[in-house]
């Protein structure tokens, strides 16, 4: 069965959303929503800076038009989500996967949303990658593997200099910023409404019976020489590394931490939680921990950036941005699948790629 997906917005996630959706032999692109006006009416290969891959179908503006298209699923992946958006969309008959949140949603208000799937017997699906895919799915899936376990951590390293989004790594990630300006930030408590699901998932899964709320803290590391980033220089005593992490404890002690590591390069930055020689030794990865009989310990590369690859080139065409979007679009046709309502992946079979089709 083939598969009706519209894709909403055509951001870094959106344009890899695009190539995707184009060619997973199960799905078919019927429709692209934009923000702005300049891009209405261009072709979707053009959006998704392709432009080998004309795929006839003209991005809109109009949420109505989109709708009336009846497609099967709408991969939702705006800056910002719009709850209002989301439960219209349910209640029209038409699936969503977003990488926005709902990834485990046991503490959010879900009355509208469950109540719009019931209407329309729909599915959504909260997806992604850090969180809501590798901060969660991959921790319990080596756990299989283990009894007894006593801890669970998963660690996110990323260069943000492969970031190709100047306004946001300045104004929203904090960087360039002072660190009296990073205390009044909403960084911490808008990331840990999508961690914070991460750990009460794992914990849920696992059976660890947490204290209450989870313990969250950001710590920052300022440039100690100018900077060179694509935002501009980062000159001495301004933000250049932050450590955001959340910790769900048990008797006081850790059991279960999430956490990403955000850094502008390795050099010309404070020591103290960060350290620059292990981070530049072992490159961005994700790093996972299982204590347990037996332990399992595992660092992941290639979703990430290599130092060897054209930064021009990855500001474009993120690999994590990349997996982000397949993640989002190799679950459609297991969404489209499922019974009614909110469904994590622990409700969901396993979620696969596709192979290449020439």
């Amino acid at each position: 069965m083939t598969y009706r997906v519209v894709q909403w917005a055509t951001g870094n996630l959106g344009r890899a959303a695009i190539e995707g959706i184009v060619s997973h032999p199960d799905l078919e692109l019927v429709g692209v929503w934009v923000h702005s006006k300049e891009k209405v009416g261009k072709d979707a290969g053009e959006l998704a800076q392709r432009p080998d891959l004309i795929t006839g179908i003209k991005a809109t503006n109009d949420i109505d038009t989109l709708i009336a298209l009846q497609p099967d699923c709408i991969l939702y992946s705006p800056l910002m989500p719009i709850e209002e958006e989301i439960v219209r969309f349910l209640q029209a008959g038409i699936n969503v996967v977003t990488p926005l949140g709902w990834f485990y949603p046991k503490h959010l208000n879900t009355t509208a949303i469950e109540a719009a799937c019931k209407q329309g017997n729909t599915t959504l699906h909260g997806t992604g990658i850090h969180p809501g895919g590798v901060t969660e799915k991959w921790p319990l899936i080596m756990s299989g593997f283990s009894r007894d376990v006593t801890y669970v951590s998963c660690e996110e390293y990323s260069d943000c200099r492969t970031y190709g989004a100047p306004d946001v790594l300045h104004e929203i990630m904090l960087f360039g910023k002072t660190p009296e300006q990073a205390k009044d930030s909403f960084m911490l408590q808008f990331l840990g409404a999508g961690f914070g699901q991460s750990v009460t998932m794992i914990a849920d899964a696992m059976g660890f019976t947490l204290d209450g709320p989870l313990l969250a803290t950001h710590e920052v590391a300022l440039a100690t020489a100018p900077i060179d980033t694509p935002m501009g220089i980062i000159e001495p005593g301004l933000i250049a590394a932050q450590r955001f992490r959340w910790q769900g404890l048990v008797n006081g002690e850790p059991v279960i931490k999430a956490e990403t590591n955000w850094y502008m390069g390795t050099d010309n930055i404070e020591t103290d939680w960060f350290d620059a020689k292990v981070i530049a030794d072992r490159g961005e990865c994700f790093a996972m921990t299982v204590d347990a009989d037996p332990p399992v310990y595992i660092t992941t590369h290639g979703i990430h950036p290599t130092r060897d690859m054209d930064w021009a080139e990855v500001q474009k065409r993120n690999p994590g941005m990349v997996a982000t979007a397949m993640h989002c679009v190799n679950s459609i046709p297991v969404v489209c699948a499922a019974g009614p309502g909110i469904k994590t992946y622990l409700d969901l079979p396993i979620v696969v790629g596709k192979a290449k089709v020439n």
